[in-house]
């Protein structure tokens, strides 16, 4: 009976032990799943293409570095096109079946706007490359960004036409959710600049040709300058289709014509655009300091990998994988510890400008994030330098 009972304790004990070895093995061979939903094809890939290649440059680092907390990190991406309807399907897939431990992206607000909800529902970090300031107000405490806020965007240019003495202007903008977040940011903020906007058109993302747009705003004598808000090819097809018309008024873009590419499809017709962009863009002419040296490393980095110019829409994803590891270094694998340490973090470098988290600030950089550019010989410069 003695030795019955003996040979049942060893037993149990050898069972414990190899569930406990079973266990270690598991979590030796586990991984931080992030999941990510990029618009890598379609209209808005001039913003997808740059996030997912930044955003695997930095994960292969990370992982040849040895993780996170000798973690391995898993990235699952997922191409929307800039579909939202996608972006909602991706989203749930992402963390009902693949169980991703957060989300960063999408690319643009109007399928950010559409996930918001499904992520914080499921208390899963999601960490938006869009710049729509409805992404992050009101506070949703599982949802940030790393893209400056729009309402940001516009105050840049509402202070530079004050400097140039422009006060009535015609806004354009795409029909998109970026393209209608940011009309309404500067429909909002123009009377504080004693700005008139005098004409309004919205325009479809697919549209090949605004060249009859371009007349009739041509027609209004009032106009001083023109403001388009978009991140489709549009944005180059309105520079041409101005130029073509004769028609000599200073043309602003959003942030969103940050992207080399623009200049590129635009040809001699976006020589003198003025845009709102990060200093990344200009990283080369900063004065020397940590700022200077953090953005000349991502940017070399970047370039010499890709063999392409980078972009600060590429910049908005290594931001956000650089919180994730700094934060899961922190807060191991509990998503509320995780969440709470991108809140405490303070003065961190990133491409888009300095973050600073709070629990009321899921944006983490604010007006100075922007430096005003301008097109000149074909490549992006400080505006008046």
């Amino acid at each position: 009976m003695k030795n019955r009972v003996y040979r049942l304790m060893v037993s149990c004990l050898l069972a414990v032990a190899a569930v406990g070895m079973i266990g270690t093995l598991a979590a030796a061979a586990s991984s931080y799943k992030i999941g990510a939903i990029l618009a890598v094809t379609g209209p808005a890939s001039f913003l997808g293409g740059p996030e997912k290649r930044s955003l695997e440059m930095l994960v292969t680092e990370i992982n040849e570095q040895g993780g996170i907390n000798g973690v391995p990190v898993e990235l699952i991406i997922k191409d929307s096109g800039g579909s939202p309807e996608k972006a909602i399907s991706f989203a749930r897939q992402l963390i009902e079946e693949e169980k991703v431990f957060a989300i960063i992206g999408p690319s643009t607000s109007g399928e950010t706007l559409k996930i918001k909800k499904i992520c914080q529902q499921g208390k899963t970090l999601l960490i938006s490359c869009a710049s729509a300031e409805l992404i992050i107000n009101p506070v949703a405490s599982y949802v940030f960004k790393t893209a400056p806020s729009d309402s940001f965007a516009a105050r840049q240019i509402f202070m530079t036409m004050n400097k140039m003495g422009i006060s009535k202007i015609a806004l354009l903008a795409g029909n998109t959710g970026f393209g209608k977040a940011g009309k309404r940011q500067l429909e909002k903020i123009a009377p504080e600049y004693g700005i008139t906007l005098v004409e309004q058109e919205v325009y479809d993302k697919k549209t090949t040709d605004l060249s009859a747009i371009v007349a009739k705003l041509k027609a209004n004598r009032e106009i001083q300058a023109v403001v388009n808000w978009s991140i489709v090819p549009a944005q180059a097809i309105l520079a041409k289709n101005i130029r073509q018309a004769g028609w000599d008024i200073p043309l602003f873009q959003s942030h969103g014509f940050a992207n080399i590419k623009y200049v590129e499809a635009a040809g001699a017709a976006a020589e003198g655009i003025i845009f709102p962009a990060s200093r990344l863009m200009v990283a080369e002419s900063l004065p020397e300091g940590p700022q200077k040296s953090f953005l000349l490393k991502y940017k070399t980095a970047y370039e010499e990998t890709f063999k392409e110019k980078a972009s600060t829409f590429g910049g908005h994803t290594y931001d956000a994988m650089t919180l994730l590891k700094i934060a899961i270094e922190k807060g191991g694998d509990d998503r509320e510890q995780v969440r709470a340490a991108i809140e405490s973090i303070k003065d961190l470098i990133g491409t888009a400008g300095v973050f600073s988290f709070s629990p009321e600030n899921h944006a983490g950089v604010g007006l100075d994030a922007f430096a005003m550019l301008t097109v000149k010989d074909g490549r992006f410069v400080l505006l008046n330098q």
